[in-house]
């Protein structure tokens, strides 16, 4: 046989793998895998041990990484709850998504997103698939125009309102627009802890849809303050994380069970003991969909809305909560905006998998629009990054990131490839700053380069001004 036969037979062997393989991918993904996306609440890049963590343990997280992939360069939608959660469900960044800043509304909410948002709720509903919110929502009060039933999800239970989402013992929760009061947690009572009793919504979500497509979106309230756990769970860290921190808070008046803090004299066990409660829920999900017997067509997400909080009795720097990065929650340093990112399916995601891909919120629409056949919206920032999960060659890269911030004299950030600039004070020109640094080398940012690259700083500078658009709500150098 001649060379050229060879040659041209070893073609059609390549050709016939290649199409063999895009055809197994196309009827893997027409088979609508389910989603589960679990959304912790102000937990740290450094939080949870698979990223360092050294206090305490985190095992069924931990699993997730060893059976999926673990993603070292995710961010937030922002710094803060709504607007980072605004970002997710949007596919937009902070300088296009409606909500950028939290601002609260009379008598429970939070500012709605509109009815003419296009949520990744709705476009998966579209798509065929049962659609589900327990936890936190934080886009609009009951009855809204962007209460989440009126936003793409069939079903939701938990927090509407993100200010009463503080508090861990509520006098109510919301399934739907019905309120559920707690009598347990009347005046001081501790009777009902609201994240077991959302966590059994989810898991009966679970339940009800195995046999058919589902979207979950679990957005847990924990670790958010204030500092509560049960005691199960506190007795397992109490006087073993000294020095302890006594946290005075409100224990009685008009803001007790209303958005104020409540004391913790415990401040170390009780973080330490929600995390652990968290990963026990985590870890509950992951046997339900193995009980039910879909866990292998159900890609799971967990990640965190935002870097680690100081309120509430909260002690990050004992905790190490950021890990190698500086800032917190409100801050556009890494820390603030950095957050782990674990995504596990099995048969599809490779096992103990690492990526440095660069990603954000606003990505998690375009990856769901791909994973499913649907349109991706043409007014999103997103990339997806499904290529990245399946261990393609072929991911695309964003051009940049963007964030901006309205509280705290305003603060914006844009990170390009290797580099991040940074302004704060920007309501302030008098006081605005302007930083740059080389996140690949700098994670910590402590070297601000911005004096020795002047020609980089005026380039994400002109980056800066078009990165965003005007908006009614959130004024900002409009």
């Amino acid at each position: 046989m001649n060379q050229f036969v060879l040659t041209g037979l070893a073609s059609l062997s390549v050709l016939s793998a290649c199409q063999s393989t895009k055809q197994n991918k196309e009827e893997s993904l027409s088979q609508k895998p389910n989603i589960v996306y679990i959304l912790a609440d102000d937990l740290g890049y450094g939080d949870l041990s698979c990223y360092g963590q050294q206090k305490f343990k985190t095992p069924n997280i931990d699993r997730l990484a060893q059976k999926g992939m673990l993603f070292t360069q995710h961010y937030a939608g922002c710094t803060v709850c709504a607007p980072s959660r605004s970002s997710l469900m949007t596919g937009q960044d902070t300088g296009h998504t409606p909500i950028r800043g939290n601002v609260e509304v009379e008598p429970e909410g939070q500012l709605p997103i509109s009815s003419d948002t296009y949520t990744v709720a709705e476009m998966l509903k579209e798509a065929g698939y049962a659609t589900g919110a327990f936890g936190k929502w934080g886009l609009g009060s009951p009855g809204s125009e962007g209460d989440p039933n009126n936003q793409g999800f069939d079903v939701f239970f938990g927090y509407n309102c993100q200010l009463l989402g503080h508090n861990y013992y509520p006098y109510h929760l919301w399934s739907n627009q019905d309120k559920v009061v707690l009598d347990e947690n009347a005046g001081h009572g501790t009777g009902v802890y609201a994240p077991n009793m959302i966590h059994e919504q989810a898991l009966r979500f679970l339940e009800k849809n195995k046999d058919k497509p589902f979207f979950m979106y679990y957005p847990t309230i924990i670790p958010h303050a204030e500092l509560f756990a049960p005691e199960e769970y506190m007795e397992k860290f109490r006087g073993k994380l000294e020095p302890e921190r006594n946290y005075k808070g409100v224990d009685d008046g008009p803001r007790y069970k209303k958005g104020g803090y409540g004391s913790q004299p415990d401040s170390h066990a009780a973080f330490a003991a929600m995390v652990t409660l968290l990963d026990d829920h985590v870890g509950e999900v992951m046997t339900k969909l193995e009980e039910l017997g879909i866990a292998d067509n159900t890609i799971v997400i967990f990640t965190s809305d935002n870097g680690p909080h100081k309120e509430g009795g909260a002690d990050p720097d004992f905790f190490n909560s950021n890990g190698p990065l500086k800032g917190y929650k409100r801050d556009l340093y890494e820390g603030g905006i950095r957050v782990p990112m674990i995504a596990v399916w099995p048969g599809h995601i490779e096992a103990g998998s690492k990526s440095d891909h660069i990603s954000a919120f606003w990505d998690f629409m375009p990856t769901c629009a791909e994973l499913v056949g649907a349109n991706t919206p043409t007014n999103g920032q997103g990339v997806s990054f499904l290529p990245t999960l399946l261990g393609e060659q072929t991911q695309a890269e964003h051009d940049y990131l963007y964030w901006e911030f309205h509280e705290w004299n305003g603060r914006q950030a844009i990170r390009k490839g290797d580099w991040k600039l940074v302004h704060y004070n920007v309501f302030k020109p008098e006081k605005k700053t302007t930083e740059l640094y080389k996140v690949t080398e700098d994670p910590g940012e402590e070297n601000n380069l911005a004096e020795q690259y002047p020609e980089k700083v005026k380039e994400l500078k002109a980056l800066l001004d078009q990165a965003r658009v005007s908006s009614p709500d959130f004024s900002f150098n409009d």
